[in-house]
């Protein structure tokens, strides 16, 4: 097996910045994520037949692309507001759901072993994820921190848990 036979997808749930949208994609693009899902008030890139007003679309597209710098254009994404019925759909699929938070039953992110398909649920910057869409996930994934912040930056800890999804475990 090599590091591209991992199937990864994300699911940026609640994200309010439009710069951590920009550097999401950027970093997805740079590890192979097959797609991203926007859900919720989480800004997205323009789209074709975008329904929201053309003022509003152009705005959030050009805050992304600051950060994202065409990554917007090389993945694969789209948006949906029912989170809830694309972790199921995603679950259908033969995805294991992880939500990457900091919670008393996680598991820590160095001893987890990804599988073949994984889809990653982010939640908003500071509150997190909210605890009916974590109880939805088959587990939660903690980075252990050794400092003394609490957390990353939501894009920080998504590049440190993909990374370890896309290469650990190969042999």
């Amino acid at each position: 097996m090599n590091e591209l036979d991992r199937e990864i997808v994300v699911i940026a749930h609640d994200i309010r910045s439009t710069y951590n949208v920009g550097s999401l994609l950027r970093t997805a693009e740079g590890l192979a994520v097959k797609h991203i899902y926007f859900t919720g008030y989480t800004p997205y890139p323009k789209a074709e037949h975008d329904i929201r007003l053309p003022h509003i679309a152009n705005k959030l597209d050009k805050q992304i692309h600051k950060s994202a710098l065409d990554a917007e254009k090389l993945v694969n994404w789209s948006q949906t507001d029912d989170v809830s019925k694309l972790i199921d759909q995603l679950k259908a699929d033969g995805f294991t759901l992880v939500a990457l938070e900091q919670s008393t039953d996680s598991i820590r992110l160095p001893e987890y072993k990804p599988p073949l398909k994984i889809a990653i649920l982010l939640g908003r910057e500071v509150e997190g994820i909210e605890p009916d869409l974590i109880k939805k996930c088959d587990l939660t994934l903690e980075i252990p921190m050794f400092g003394q912040k609490e957390s990353y930056n939501v894009v920080q800890a998504t590049a440190i848990c993909l990374y370890h999804c896309r290469f650990f475990g190969l042999s």
